[in-house]
């Protein structure tokens, strides 16, 4: 893990094409702002989670005669 001091109203550059901008900061929390291409996908840590773990429940409850439907197989 990188760990950077940053103020408000700096930034940091990832990828080149992904800023990360420090817009406020407070007693407890840090408000960042992110600017990415639309294409790229951006989550919330806890969101993410819970759509990964979604997605394995869903693998795990997949009945082999549908995918066959769904392919004419």
């Amino acid at each position: 893990m990188l760990a950077l001091s940053r103020k408000k109203g700096d930034s940091i550059i990832i990828n080149e094409n992904i800023e990360v901008v420090i817009i406020d900061i407070g007693k407890e929390q840090v408000k960042i702002g992110i600017k990415a291409p639309k294409d790229i996908p951006i989550y919330r840590k806890e969101v993410f989670e819970q759509i990964t773990n979604e997605n394995k429940e869903a693998i795990l409850n997949v009945d082999i005669k549908d995918v066959k439907k769904l392919f004419d197989i």
